[in-house]
């Protein structure tokens, strides 16, 4: 993903044009990553909103350091974890009803719901970035590993080892994984 850092100083002059851009070029990877971290919809949305709010307010302090990405992922991860300490609330996977959830009603096929449960259930945090990164924005390796400031081998690692987990716990549940 490639976005160009002059845009956080436009918007620390208040220049709307700039954030919308922003926002429409980052808007699909920050809520994949988001995701990973709160697996809740709302909680997702409520982070997104407030990431982008503090990018707009702290754009004037951006340096340029060729990783834009990994500095909005840091503000939205720091947002997260804020939320949750502030709440004292925990994320419990077992609560997680992903089926009957009105926010997943876009998804039609089951396995593809499977999937996404399964996905934020038993993968551990670092699995769930790489693999919503990969798959719902479809940024690549490379790009995942730099922007979450790991190696390009542990992502790599990292993401066959979810999707072996992946496959392990779909076969379990009967359904047919290639």
């Amino acid at each position: 993903m490639n976005i160009d850092e002059d845009l956080f100083r436009q918007i620390g002059q208040d220049n709307m044009e700039a954030f919308e851009k922003l926002y429409n070029i980052t808007e699909r990877t920050m809520y994949a990553y988001i995701m990973s971290i709160v697996k809740n919809h709302e909680d997702t949305l409520d982070i997104m909103q407030e990431t982008y709010l503090k990018i707009r307010s702290a754009a004037h302090l951006y340096k340029p350091m060729g990783k834009p990405l990994s500095w909005m992922f840091t503000i939205a991860k720091n947002i997260a974890r804020n939320k949750f300490k502030l709440e004292n609330r925990t994320i419990d996977s077992n609560d997680l009803d992903l089926e009957n959830k009105m926010e997943f009603s876009y998804i039609q096929d089951p396995i593809d719901k499977m999937v996404l449960k399964s996905a934020l259930t038993i993968l551990s945090e670092d699995e769930r970035k790489i693999v919503l990164l990969y798959a719902v924005t479809g940024m690549k390796h490379r790009e995942i590993a730099s922007n979450l400031g790991i190696p390009l081998s542990t992502a790599l690692s990292k993401y066959r080892r979810a999707l072996k987990k992946l496959r392990v716990h779909l076969s379990n549940q009967g359904v047919n994984v290639k």
